[in-house]
């Protein structure tokens, strides 16, 4: 929002005849009328900042949040670097829409239920503070497990379709990332990366979501802290329906590692152009 140009306070001599100044007037008079107007300049650009300032804050509570993804957790969909934009409105509002989250209430206001697959934002229960990003697996009651990196959700099998390798620098184990389409329950599809057998997260027991709880797991089935890892071992667990955020809908703009702040040039230098306004699926 730029300021628009304020108009000069009036004084006799813009709204008269120029005539000689009489030796009635003084200096003073002139200083007074001028300090009067650049207080004048300055009350409104505050008053301006904190329009801004409110109609942002209004924004981010009511409608959208930008988000910058951090790690490799959401690989191939999300990459580290990604600016993403997240409908806060999606699934209604808790406290954790608000900075800060003050505690001004419990549970969601005009609450709708997400969908099996939506990328959704929320807050890490252990602590209520920090954002993560995952991909929603389960809902409340269903039966969840990953067999031999397959995910099945009430006895049915998350279809995966082999798509050839992925990025070679992806695997902490140095072998070779591979794609696959996996399409889930209600017809939903989104790329996943599998790095081979890992017995903590590829192998697991039956977890039952409990009531007002959702499950979530990275894309990057492999390298993903998330709620197939309890809270006591640095993992999510299930997700009060209360710590969601909003629903990741697009990537807006994306940069590379290399990219830095402070470096102007390596903003266009190690821009990705090709995941610019990418929808998210």
């Amino acid at each position: 929002m730029t300021d628009a140009a304020e108009p000069q306070a009036e004084t006799p001599a813009d709204s008269e005849p120029l005539t000689l100044v009489s030796h009635t007037e003084t200096p003073a008079e002139g200083d007074e009328n001028e300090g009067g107007g650049a207080v004048e300049e300055v009350v409104e650009i505050v008053k301006t900042v904190v329009y801004a300032l409110l109609i942002a804050l209004v924004l981010r509570v009511f409608l959208f949040q930008p988000f910058t993804i951090p790690s490799a957790s959401m690989e191939p969909n999300l990459l580290k670097g990604d600016y993403i934009i997240v409908s806060k409105y999606s699934y209604g509002y808790s406290r954790y829409s608000i900075p800060f989250s003050p505690p001004l209430f419990k549970g969601r206001l005009f609450e709708q239920q997400p969908t099996r697959g939506d990328i959704i934002v929320f807050k890490l229960p252990a602590d209520n503070h920090t954002d993560y990003i995952k991909r929603l697996i389960g809902v409340p009651g269903d039966r969840i497990q990953v067999k031999a990196g397959v995910v099945y959700v009430n006895d049915k099998v998350n279809a995966r379709l082999a798509q050839g390798p992925g990025d070679p620098d992806t695997c902490w184990n140095g072998s070779t990332v591979q794609r696959f389409q996996e399409t889930n329950m209600i017809g939903r599809s989104y790329m996943t990366y599998d790095c081979g057998p890992r017995g903590d997260v590829d192998d697991t027991g039956v977890y039952i979501v409990p009531e007002g709880n959702y499950f979530f797991m990275g894309d990057n089935r492999d390298n993903s802290l998330d709620s197939r890892v309890a809270p006591e071992a640095s993992g999510v667990g299930f997700v009060p329906a209360e710590n969601l955020v909003g629903r990741a809908r697009i990537i807006l703009l994306s940069w590379n590692g290399d990219a830095s702040l402070f470096k102007p040039w390596t903003w266009f230098l190690n821009a990705r152009p090709s995941r610019f306004f990418n929808v998210l699926k």
